[in-house]
């Protein structure tokens, strides 16, 4: 199985060129949506949060308050560091046992979607890794405007990832989404052509 990484920042478009990829047929491991079910799943990881962070994190469900963390680890750098000590681990194992279920499978290419791919070092188990890059004053324009953020929560949420400039020494293809979706839709649809050559 081809194994692929999809990463960029946040208001980078990285989303809308996951749609594409997989309207194409390509198998996705989204890894917003697997750290969602290991909060689920994991009561330990839950109880490891509760205990780090305190109670006011979590509504009378007993279910994370998801933008209140973000705010607050997304502010101080070290709260952060422990709230991926707790996660990260869990994450990469369940995509790692997931690619693996796909493999055994025979699914031909498996793209694993993640925001942070190359900041936790994932890129190195992929045999191909592709950026979504955007200028970052459209990045920014962008995130304000979506999650009605004000621009230091922006800056906050922007200082936690390696700045997408960086990220393109760590990738195979990028796709710049800086200006007519178009064009970011015909660079994705080359891409998945290339990929696709690999495995026939």
């Amino acid at each position: 199985m081809l194994s692929v990484g999809l990463t960029g920042g946040i208001g980078s478009g990285k989303s809308t060129v996951t749609e594409i990829i997989r309207a194409s047929g390509i198998t996705i491991i989204d890894a917003d949506i697997v750290s969602r079910e290991v909060m689920e799943n994991y009561p330990s990881a839950l109880r490891d949060i509760k205990n780090t962070f305190g109670e006011q994190f979590f509504d009378e469900d007993g279910k994370i308050r998801r933008k209140k963390l973000g705010d607050y680890i997304f502010r101080y750098t070290e709260e952060r560091k422990k709230l991926d000590d707790i996660m990260i681990p869990l994450i990469k194992g369940e995509i790692c046992s997931l690619m693996e279920k796909y493999d055994k499978e025979g699914i031909k290419i498996c793209i694993v979607d993640a925001p942070t791919l190359i900041e936790h070092n994932l890129h190195k188990d992929m045999n191909f890794n592709i950026l979504v890059w955007v200028d970052k004053t459209t990045q920014m324009n962008r995130i304000i405007i979506r999650d009605n953020l004000t621009h230091q929560q922006v800056i906050n949420r922007l200082n936690a990832q390696i700045p997408l400039d960086d990220k393109k020494d760590y990738v195979d293809f990028i796709i710049d989404n800086s200006s007519k979706l178009s064009s970011m839709k015909e660079q994705t649809e080359d891409i998945i052509k290339i990929l696709k050559s690999y495995c026939q």
